[in-house]
């Protein structure tokens, strides 16, 4: 079930009747309702992996219990550890067993030898990255002696499987969500009213940018050996704009769902492309799975702290360890090593931390400096989606190639070039709405709210309208949920 689906405008209403007037006297009796719909929206991909999802709850529901029964230290580690080679276990066969198996095959032909691996022929099910690192930080958490063990079935379940980030995150910590399942939730309109505006701009950045920026990237990147320079390099931009747009476009409306519940998600996008460096867009950019890898790896590693080759390290670990998060194949490790490369020297000159604050904070523009950093960070960062978006690593390096090739001084040209103008035009809408969103939670918390209601509402009629202009007659799933 998409949320940019008929089958989804049914469902949430029909929730939310539910969840705030029948079942809404107690918190165990609104959490059964969000347990039940998160199952149902689960099943709806494909219900046979609700046994996968049912056996990973339950795993670390009861790992997480005898931990805390545990009397000694070896008895919790042995229960620890189980749990983490069973969760790693299950993604790594579903995810990863075929690229290693083939890698194998490649390597070992080299030297004259050839196997003929048994590959799995199944189905990467959905969100399982995310409901399994749900999991392990749970597990983690209990192991460290951040959390006891949650004893209510019910409530860990939901936790785990709460259904506006199942399939794509927020990725959750159990100190955040836990304590909100545990109280009774009251109404709150003003809160939902916001949720609801999130849900609106969610879904203008999802059907209107991301898809339609998705047309064009597509056909640039699927026949990159036709087109020049210029041209693969509009291909790289729309790629950069297609892939925000989908993926903060569903974080918004999954945190603007979870809003009309009454329940807080953690935020995971924060205006990344404003960023003055790689350093501060990584801050900005999947900012729930950032902090996964930092608090769950990095610091454990040491973090920064120590030689310089224990920095080094490091670096290039939480970055590689991040690409291969994303996907079983080279382009993706190859992605997060670049962006290591990218990262060492603000690290090295401990120039890391220097852009905290917002940029242009308080200001209408950006001062030439500020724009000519975020144009080089933006520019970097495109570079390296190529990486991210090609299928092969001879795809992203021909793709590279051809761009710094005489054909970079030429017109782009491509088919539907009247629409891609029209596009741009409203790209430059979009850009123009974040940016003077940027210092708030999401682009439309605060923009309108002070304008005579008729603008407020002729705004947000605007962008229904383009919404209802733009958008696909075909369901076009999240670039997510493949991970």
């Amino acid at each position: 079930m998409l949320f940019n689906s008929l089958d989804f405008a049914l469902f949430l209403p029909i929730v939310f009747v539910l969840y705030w007037f029948v079942f809404h006297k107690t918190y165990k009796s609104q959490n059964l309702v969000l347990l039940v719909a998160s199952y149902f929206f689960y099943a709806c991909w494909d219900w046979r992996f609700m046994f996968l999802l049912l056996f990973s709850t339950l795993l670390d529901y009861f790992t997480g219990l005898k931990m805390c029964e545990s009397t000694n230290h070896n008895n919790k580690k042995i229960w620890f550890w189980l749990s983490i080679i069973i969760n790693l276990g299950f993604l790594g066969v579903f995810k990863y067993y075929n690229f290693f198996a083939q890698s194998l095959a490649d390597s070992v032909a080299h030297i004259g030898i050839t196997l003929h691996p048994w590959m799995l022929d199944i189905v990467l099910p959905v969100g399982i990255s995310f409901y399994t690192f749900h999991g392990l930080s749970y597990v983690i958490d209990i192991y460290k002696n951040r959390i006891k063990a949650e004893k209510n079935i019910v409530d860990y379940a939901v936790f785990v499987s709460y259904f506006p980030l199942l399939v794509a995150g927020p990725i959750e910590r159990a100190t955040h969500l836990l304590p909100q399942l545990q109280i009774k939730r009251s109404f709150n309109y003003q809160n939902a009213v916001d949720g609801m505006r999130q849900i609106l701009w969610g879904f203008f950045k999802k059907v209107v940018i991301a898809d339609n920026c998705a047309r064009f990237a597509d056909m640039i990147f699927n026949n990159s050996e036709d087109y020049s320079g210029s041209t693969l390099i509009a291909g790289a931009l729309f790629f950069s704009l297609q892939i925000y747009g989908d993926f903060s476009g569903y974080s918004d409306i999954a945190i603007g769902v979870s809003k009309l519940f009454g329940i807080d998600l953690l935020r995971n996008f924060a205006f990344p492309y404003f960023s003055r460096d790689i350093a501060e867009f990584w801050r900005r950019w999947h900012i729930s799975l950032s902090s996964w890898f930092r608090d769950y790896l990095y610091f454990p590693l040491g973090g920064s702290q120590g030689n310089t080759w224990i920095k080094v390290r490091n670096t290039f670990i939480i970055f590689g360890v991040s690409g291969f998060w994303h996907g079983a194949n080279w382009t993706f490790i190859f992605w997060g090593i670049l962006n290591a490369l990218y990262f060492l020297p603000l690290l090295l000159t401990q120039k890391n931390r220097t852009n905290i604050d917002i940029v242009a904070k308080g200001k209408v523009f950006p001062s030439l400096k500020e724009l000519f950093q975020m144009t080089t960070t933006f520019a970097l960062v495109t570079l390296a989606w190529i990486f991210f978006r090609a299928e092969k690593m001879s795809h992203a390096l021909n793709y590279i190639g051809e761009i710094f090739s005489s054909s970079l001084f030429t017109i782009p040209k491509f088919e539907k070039m009247g629409v891609a103008l029209t596009l741009i035009q409203v790209i430059l809408f979009f850009i123009i709405v974040e940016w003077l969103g940027r210092e708030n939670k999401h682009a439309l918390e605060k923009i309108g709210l002070k304008w005579n209601r008729f603008f407020r509402w002729f705004f947000y009629t605007f962008i229904l309208f383009l919404i209802g202009m733009f958008i696909s007659n075909e369901e076009t799933p999240f670039i997510y949920f493949q991970f």
